[in-house]
C-alpha cells in the first residue's frame, strides 16, 4: 500500500525568520510583483494551510522571503495510513470475499422427469 502524503506550511515561520511579523506587511510587497489581495486573503495564505495556491503567488513568496520551496513546503507521510484503511464491516464479514462461493441448490422430494 503506498503510503499517503500531507505537508506542512511553514510561511509564517519563514516570514518571522525574515523580519516580517504582521500579515499585512506582504500586501505591498505582493502589489509590487503584481499580485492584488486583500488583507483577509493574505492572513489565511499566513496562518492557514492553503488547499491551492497559485504558482504566481508561490513565486512570489519564494521572491519575497529569498527561499525555496523546501523552506516552505514540508512533505510528510501521514502517521495513521494504516488505520485509516480499517473500515468498518458487516457481522460475520470477517471472512474474505474469495472464501464465500455459492452452493448449488439441491431440491429434494421432487421427481425429475
Amino acid at each position: 500500500m503506498a503510503a499517503k502524503l500531507d505537508y506542512h506550511w511553514h510561511l509564517r515561520k519563514v516570514m518571522a525568520d525574515r523580519g516580517l511579523f504582521s500579515t499585512t506587511d506582504l500586501i505591498p510587497l505582493l502589489d509590487k510583483r503584481g499580485i492584488t489581495l486583500s488583507s483577509s486573503q493574505v492572513y489565511r495564505l499566513v496562518v492557514e494551510r492553503p488547499e491551492r495556491l497559485s504558482l504566481r503567488i508561490l513565486m512570489a513568496l519564494l521572491d519575497i522571503l529569498d527561499c525555496t520551496m523546501d523552506d516552505l513546503i514540508e512533505p510528510v507521510a501521514v502517521a495513521g495510513a494504516a488505520a485509516t484503511s480499517r473500515t468498518k464491516r458487516a457481522v460475520g464479514a470477517e471472512v474474505g470475499v474469495g472464501d464465500l462461493r455459492p452452493k448449488r441448490a439441491r431440491i429434494r422430494g421432487a421427481e425429475r422427469p
